[in-house]
């Protein structure tokens, strides 16, 4: 049984919490959606935007939920939202006092997401001494700069590529979003022979079909603060990233990219969300239909989650990266298996054993 209440959607799994916060003095406004702790306290990102909504932050708390369960990990979903400019010169008075108005509120455990970082995760930890994603100079796996959501799609796509009909080495890719995750995927991926012919940022796409130059990608953004500037290939608008001819699509950066005005016109044969929400059920189905085989996010871009509750649990690197590749390549190939088994999307198969898993802690 499901109910809607100020657009979000509740059902037998929750949301359990859905908490306003407000700072006069600074001005600071945030969300925190905790959906389901019966499998541990939850683990979820802050994200920081402008435009985050009650809803995106729940959304993305349920994603939240199925990944850590599917994972296998002993947390539950839960996610934040702080809306603001990523670049804000408050920044930090916005996160400590964010830490601060969570403090009492044990069942949800901090990371970073997209406009929050190490840093970031540093100025919670120092507040309130509960945070995952930590730099390294107070013990913390730095999950953007050992590029752990990077690495799991990496291993996800060695998987993935035989049930798609191609070989991972040589295989051309196209990363929209090149910010942590898109670089890191962007690395992986290499060292596996792929081919990284295409990346955007806000500012556009370049396009290479022989490939790009990856070290001239990470300078060029570096410097420029844009992927356009490096000379190496075409420049084309941000959203002609989707059109492109490629192997492998990966949506790296904001929800809702791929929607059923362009899921028609991806010519690439895998689909890994390197992002949380980045397609809309509309367009999964449609990519569905036409045979182009789409991993869903919580059980592409797990990595950091992995990597995270390692930290959580006192792991060592090493430990952490053999977990991500372990719990990545087993959960990718179980569900594509079923998939194929019994012509289903590879979403309905992934939440179904999500859910249960939840629902047995829960005790239905």
């Amino acid at each position: 049984m499901t109910a809607e209440l100020a657009g979000i959607v509740f059902d037998e799994l929750g949301p359990s919490k859905v908490i306003h916060i407000y700072s006069p003095k600074i001005n600071l406004r945030a969300i925190v959606v905790i959906d389901n702790t019966a499998l541990g306290p939850s683990v979820g990102g802050v994200r920081v935007s402008p435009s985050v909504s009650a809803n995106e932050v729940a959304r993305l708390a349920r994603t939240m939920t199925m990944k850590n369960s599917i994972a296998g990990l002993s947390h539950g979903g839960g996610k934040a939202g702080i809306i603001a400019d990523p670049r804000d010169p408050k920044k930090e008075l916005y996160f400590r006092e964010f830490a601060k108005q969570i403090k009492d509120l044990l069942e949800y455990i901090p990371g970073p997401d997209m406009g929050s970082d190490e840093r970031c995760m540093g100025w919670i930890y120092e507040e309130i001494k509960r945070a995952t994603g930590l730099p390294e100079t107070i013990g913390g796996l730095p999950l953007d700069k050992l590029g752990a959501t990077g690495f799991g799609l990496s291993e996800c796509a060695e998987v993935s590529c035989p049930y798609a009909g191609i070989s991972l080495r040589g295989a051309r890719v196209a990363i929209q979003g090149f910010g942590s995750v898109g670089r890191a995927a962007a690395r992986f991926l290499s060292e596996k022979g792929a081919v990284i012919v295409a990346a955007s940022d806000t500012k556009g796409t370049i396009h290479n079909p022989e490939g790009l130059d990856l070290n001239c990608l990470y300078e060029t953004k570096d410097l420029t603060g844009s992927v356009i500037n490096c000379k190496k290939g075409k420049v084309k608008k941000s959203d002609e990233i989707f059109s492109l001819d490629c192997d492998i699509l990966i949506p790296a950066a904001t929800p809702d990219v791929i929607h059923k005005d362009n899921a028609d016109s991806i010519k690439a044969k895998l689909v890994l969300q390197g992002a949380n929400i980045p397609a809309t059920k509309e367009a999964e189905e449609l990519l569905h239909k036409r045979g182009v085989l789409c991993v869903p996010d919580f059980i592409a871009n797990a990595g950091g989650v992995i990597m995270a509750a390692m930290e959580y649990a006192r792991k060592v690197e090493k430990e952490a990266f053999e977990a991500i590749s372990a719990r990545i390549k087993t959960n990718t190939r179980l569900i594509l298996e079923r998939s194929k088994t019994e012509a289903s999307l590879p979403r309905k198969i992934a939440e179904e054993i999500a859910k249960e898993r939840v629902l047995k802690a829960m005790g239905n």
